[in-house]
């Protein structure tokens, strides 16, 4: 199994470094291309998703055995932003693209999202 973590703040100008990241992540993997497209569109949903919550970081945690597993939590929250019906196409995409989509609450509020391309286990 290999594990790897990026910290990144929640901006716009990073989002294409995380994507880069994310691909080539996915070619580790091994993923397929259309598998590696729909990786890193919910990559940049997830974390759109604890933007608009308040979080300012991230930490994605990618692990790579029989497929690709990753993890993104939310990091350093402060006030929350509003956009409303675009957390609602945001969360959408990402529970059609992904398997296993998995949207993880705490004291009500969004904090980590996990899901998962590729083989299973």
């Amino acid at each position: 199994m290999k594990e790897i973590r990026l910290t990144t703040p929640l901006s716009g100008e990073l989002m294409t470094t995380v994507r880069l990241t994310t691909g080539g992540v996915c070619s580790v993997a091994g993923l397929s291309m259309d598998d590696s497209e729909d990786c890193k569109v919910c990559v940049t949903e997830s974390l759109l998703l604890l933007m608009h919550r308040g979080y300012n970081a991230a930490q994605i945690a990618f692990t790579v055995e029989n497929g690709l597993g990753v993890e993104i939590e939310g990091q350093n929250k402060t006030e929350r932003e509003s956009a409303g019906q675009e957390d609602e196409i945001s969360a959408a995409i990402l529970c059609a693209l992904a398997e296993n989509a998995v949207l993880e609450k705490k004291d009500g509020e969004l904090c980590r999202i996990t899901f998962r391309f590729g083989l299973q286990a």
